[in-house]
């Protein structure tokens, strides 16, 4: 049966006995600042089991994404761990308990192929319960599983908990028997690998609280509302069906798996349980090749794009590693573009968008595939420089520093520095570089604790929200209203008043001011309460549902239970929606021209000005801004109606409207469109008519990430100033070089080389100058110990490369029979530099230029034997470097 079979059958069972199919969260965890990906089924149902939020069903059932890359190292080392896997979840909150999860779990895995089960032998099936669990342990006897067959756990097994305070309870397993051949009799107890686990169901029925580990923690109280969550691995149960041994053989991996041994001309043998790299390397890295590639394809499916931090890393790391391995089992050409469409092949019958967004995703991949590759070329040649100089000093091995170094600045891998300097006879201070790698990493978990918000005390907002539900926002018909003052909030706990100068949090029953979000700022303006008043300059939700004014009183006193009048500032408010509609086009418009992978990776809509973020792998030629910004301004002429409402997803899809690549929208959504030219999924304001927009002026555009470029531009009256400002300035330069306004540019273009030649002509000049007195200065050369030296100074502010030239140039014109070491020393911007060159003659006397330099700077400095310099002393220190040179010659 193949995988996505496997999902639909799912989907469908559940369904059928009243679960609402709910769509797998995209991969970026980014309602939970805790995760950095979606690593279980339930982490999008967080919120209800917390309590934090009341779901619009009591029955649902997903087929989530989920990334786990803890063990990342070890992937392809064992059978059956990779980065990417499927969760298919079926949940109740507060519905149905253990008598109802276990008999749906049961019919779905027993009932024949033919009534759309998965038709397993119930004979194969082991069920384990937690140790006192005898309520789960009477349900499986009841739906027909011997008792010897029901294995009792303790907690380190069969008890589940989130790993903080709150929901948590004992859960129940299903493992299926695969047979002798994979090992010993006597159940899941005995040997979990002949036993493979399928199926958790988890029945959080208690409140833990002081979790240490899985096994110690404190039971607080059972749960009034009984939860359940139960996971089944979708690539173990396609392992089972499929009749193969490990993750690497389903269908939805095997086939990348070949294409990169067929690349390699490596071959692949099956191996079960735990495999160690030091016996079947190329079977590693092939499944290395095979997770990750499909990986980074769900990745970028879903939004992530490379970088050098968070999600990105995690990527650019993956892409990295497969790109390695392929490598590393001889394919030397570009890799991806091979392997990458075999993993769409692979997904798409499941997750269909892959296909249709493949040109988007595979632009970022062979980009960052390309990128690498230079990173590769550019590594090995600084690798080269740090093994001919361990080797010069007659040292061992390479530093840890300098493996870190590669590592870390370079992207240069550990094992590619292991290999090379290897075959050169060194070897690498692997421990120095396991210790800055390890350092490395706890300043970045320290640096995340630092940031991290998760989980921070919010019950006085939740409370709050509880006891008078969800507040209305009433801001896209309405400016100003009356409202009641349900609380007032400092500090983080309700209060019963405030007075002129506190600033205060204010929550009122329904309200006119937008909360920050989606990319456009808060409403701002007033609240009058009686004789009192505040001014709002925030408005955020740090809880769903609940809408948050933060305010100072200015005037009298602010009392909860009072009735207020909430008036935003329109000005602003109106400058915002005209930013946020100009987003919308230019969004649009960007997708136009470049394609549909110019998708949005982030905005910000301000009073005036907008700031747009896209996914494009190259920057933007200034034609095509051009382009985009007089097509924006047609649409503006064009007086567009702009209409809001409200529909469901799917009929959202269905009339082609915009979403937002790792954006969670619900089943209600809305949809706001400019006439027929952009339709896009949004909760933010907007205006009446695009014409009200007035202009729309591009500023700029440049690059903020890798893959990601960022637009600036100006929106109504600022850009009507921005133009009259520039259009002074035009008039200006042309009554400076008293030409017409349109020949401004050639002038100014004509000006600016006239200047470089100048320029360039005057370091001609300086360049004579400096080497103008080269003969005179090797003429009188002194000796030194049986070496002609010649110390001098450059003219002052004499160019880095006027000075070198000058002492190669005095070299150069004393006998070469005769040993000889110049020695320029040079003043600019107040600081001191020195360039010494040495003749063959003196490097065969022992004289190096660059332990010379070293020696005038305590160390510092560098080059080679025959040239070398160093800086940085206070310029009055120019003649004693010339001295220490003459005396570390004298020495010698």
């Amino acid at each position: 049966m193949k995988t996505a079979e496997i999902k639909r059958r799912y989907l469908a069972h559940f369904e059928a006995n009243g679960h609402t199919v709910v769509p797998s969260a995209p991969l970026p965890a980014i309602s939970d600042p805790n995760l950095l990906f979606v690593n279980a089924g339930m982490v999008q149902f967080v919120p209800y089991f917390l309590g934090q939020q009341t779901p619009a069903y009591r029955r649902a059932v997903s087929v989530q994404k989920c990334l786990r890359t803890p063990d990342i190292d070890e992937v392809g080392k064992t059978s059956r761990h990779g980065t990417f896997f499927q969760m298919n979840g079926n949940f109740s909150f507060g519905d149905y308990f253990k008598s109802g999860a276990i008999p749906l779990a049961w019919d779905l895995v027993t009932k024949p192929v033919a009534e759309g089960g998965y038709g397993l032998d119930p004979e194969r099936i082991w069920p384990t319960v937690y140790l006192d669990d005898d309520e789960a342990f009477e349900i499986w006897r009841s739906v027909g599983v011997p008792v010897e067959r029901i294995v009792r756990r303790g907690k380190k097994d069969n008890y589940w908990s989130m790993g903080i305070p709150g929901p948590a309870g004992p859960c129940s397993e299903l493992f299926y028997d695969r047979g002798p051949e994979y090992g010993r009799e006597g159940g899941p107890e005995v040997d979990e690998d002949r036993y493979m686990e399928f199926w958790n169901l988890v029945f959080m029925q208690y409140e833990i609280a002081d979790v240490r580990s899985k096994e110690e923690f404190r039971i607080v109280d059972e749960l009034p509302a009984k939860n359940i969550d139960t996971g089944m691995g979708l690539e173990r149960m396609a392992s089972i069906l499929q009749g193969v041994d490990n993750l690497y053989e389903i269908d939805e991996v095997r086939p990348i798996l070949d294409r990169a041994a067929e690349l390699t001309g490596k071959r692949y043998g099956a191996h079960s349980g735990h495999v160690a790299s030091e016996s079947h390397p190329d079977d590693v890295r092939l499944r290395v090749v095979a997770d990750h590639v499909r990986t980074a394809l769900m990745l970028i499916g879903d939004g992530v794009t490379p970088s050098n931090e968070g999600r990105g890393y995690v990527l650019r790391r993956i892409m990295r590693r497969a790109i390695r391995a392929v490598r590393l089992l001889g394919w030397q050409e570009r890799a991806l573009p091979e392997l990458l469409p075999v993993a769409r092949d692979c997904m798409s019958p499941s997750y269909p968008e892959l296909a249709t967004e493949f040109g988007r995703i595979s632009q970022y991949a062979y980009a960052e595939e390309d990128a690498f590759l230079s990173t590769l070329r550019a590594g090995t040649t600084i690798l080269d420089t740090a093994i001919a100089q361990t080797r010069s000093a007659g040292k061992p091995a390479l530093s840890g520093e300098q493996a870190f170094q590669l590592h870390d600045t370079y992207g240069f891998p550990i094992d590619l520095t292991l290999e090379i300097a290897a075959e050169q006879g060194l070897q690498v201070d692997a421990e120095g570089f396991r210790r800055l790698m390890a350092d490395q990493r706890n300043r970045a978990k320290a640096d995340a604790q630092a940031r991290k918000t998760g989980h921070t005390d919010v019950s006085a907002y939740r409370s709050v929200r509880d006891d008078g539900g969800a507040v209305e926002f009433t801001g896209y018909t309405e400016l100003h209203r009356e409202s009641r003052v349900r609380a007032l909030l400092s500090g983080g706990v309700t209060v019963g008043a405030a007075v002129e100068g506190d600033t205060v949090e204010l929550v009122l029953d329904t309200t006119p001011f937008y909360a920050e979000g989606g990319g456009q700022q808060p409403d701002q303006g007033l609240i009058t309460v009686g004789a009192g008043q505040v001014e709002v300059f925030d408005v955020q939700q740090p809880v769903p549902g609940l809408i948050v004014h933060r305010a100072k009183v200015v005037r009298g006193e602010v009392r909860a239970g009072e009735t207020g009048y909430a008036e935003i500032d329109v000005t602003r408010r109106r400058a915002i929606s005209r930013s946020h509609t100009a987003t919308h086009l230019v969004h649009q418009t960007m997708r136009n021209f470049l394609g549909e992978s110019a998708t949005q990776a982030g905005s910000l809509n301000a009073p005036g000005r907008l700031r747009f973020d896209f996914n494009t792998p190259a920057g933007v030629s200034p034609s095509v801004l051009h382009d985009v910004e007089q097509q924006v301004n047609e649409v503006l002429l064009a007086d567009l109606e702009v209409n809001a409402f409200i529909t469901t997803q799917e009929e959202a899809r269905r009339i082609g409207a915009m979403a937002l690549f790792g954006e969670k929208y619900g089943e209600r959504v809305r949809v706001v469109e400019v006439g027929d030219y952009a339709r896009e999924l949004c909760g933010g304001t907007h205006v009446a008519r695009s014409a009200q927009l007035g202009l729309v002026k591009i500023l700029s555009e440049a690059s903020v990430g890798s893959g990601v470029r960022r637009i600036e531009a100006l929106v109504g009256m600022d850009a009507f100033g921005f133009l009259a400002r520039e259009h002074l300035l035009v008039s200006r330069l042309a009554e400076l070089f008293r030409v017409p306004g349109e020949q401004v540019a050639d002038r100014v273009e004509q000006a600016v080389t006239q200047l470089r030649d100048a320029e360039r002509e005057l370091d001609k000049l300086r360049a004579q100058l400096v080497l103008g007195g080269a003969a005179a200065l090797a003429g009188q050369a002194k000796d030194v110990a049986g070496v002609a030296y010649v110390g001098t100074e450059a003219p002052e502010g004499a160019a880095g490369n006027d000075v070198r030239t000058l002492a190669q140039e005095i070299r150069g014109k004393i006998d070469p029979a005769r040993p000889a070491v110049v020695a320029v020393a040079a003043r600019s911007n107040g600081k001191a530099s020195l360039v010494v060159a040495v003749n063959a003659a003196a490097r065969g006397r022992g004289l190096a230029a660059n332990d010379l330099v070293k020696a005038a700077f305590s160390g510092r400095g560098g080059g080679s034997q025959d040239v070398a310099q160093g800086g940085g002393l206070p310029a009055a220190e120019a003649p004693k470097l010339l001295l220490t040179v003459e005396k570390a010659i004298a020495d010698a």
